[in-house]
């Protein structure tokens, strides 16, 4: 059964939501705070919490800094925003602090539940194809341990980042559509969001280049989308 973790201070909101997983068969944790939620994740039984379901607009720390202490702890943790308005701010903020997807509430059941699906599969480990691939300024793309290294340093990556890498790595050269990797990465056949795309772009690049401005490897085709720079 996944464990859930959901970091809502709205009682109701956060009653409803936890009813909701649990129906669909969900373990659930829930918290009422950012400091709350991070002792939750600290502790020995935080390693069975699978995926975070997370508010922007808590008291005290609020959910930006939340997300970013969260990728300090662990890179594999998805994590879902929930945000009150589609401003595009809170969205692009959430976004690169480190979150996966986000979601605006109020929020369907069946929206959240696919989410968070989506997400958790995004998490499994991805079908190894070609072993390894490196290229001479040092990047080391290995497939089958899913691992990516710099210069013989590695470079962890949460989930989306690193299926968003092993998509475009996988054909270098062929330019995909912002459309194309909702599809295929994020498993977005409905709601799609090019923002969750240029997100994740901008942290891959920020981890991959030498010159985040001037990419080698995550190059934009302008009016088309996104390819991978040949190793």
């Amino acid at each position: 059964m996944p464990h859930v973790l959901l970091i809502e201070d709205d009682a109701s909101v956060r009653d409803g939501m936890e009813l909701v997983l649990r129906r669909h068969g969900y373990d659930v944790d829930t918290a009422a705070t950012g400091e709350e939620a991070l002792v939750l994740l600290d502790a020995p039984a935080g390693a069975r919490i699978e995926l975070a379901v997370l508010d922007l607009m808590l008291p005290g720390m609020d959910g930006f800094e939340v997300c970013r202490r969260v990728r300090a702890r662990t890179t594999t943790l998805p994590v879902i925003m929930l945000t009150a308005r589609g401003d595009d701010h809170d969205i692009v903020t959430g976004l690169e602090a480190g979150a996966d997807d986000y979601v605006v509430k109020p929020v369907t059941a069946p929206v959240l539940e696919a989410r968070i699906r989506a997400a958790l599969r995004r998490a499994e480990p991805s079908a190894p194809s070609r072993a390894a691939e490196a290229d001479p300024a040092g990047l080391v793309i290995d497939r089958a341990g899913l691992t990516v290294a710099k210069r013989g340093v590695l470079i962890p990556l949460p989930p989306t980042e690193l299926r968003l890498l092993l998509e475009l790595s996988a054909s270098p050269g062929r330019v995909f559509s912002r459309e194309q990797l909702l599809a295929s990465v994020w498993d977005h056949t409905f709601l799609g969001d090019s923002r969750l795309v240029d997100a994740a772009v901008g942290r891959l690049r920020a981890k991959l280049e030498d010159v985040p401005a001037k990419p080698r490897y995550v190059q934009t085709v302008r009016g088309f989308g996104y390819r991978f720079g040949p190793l």
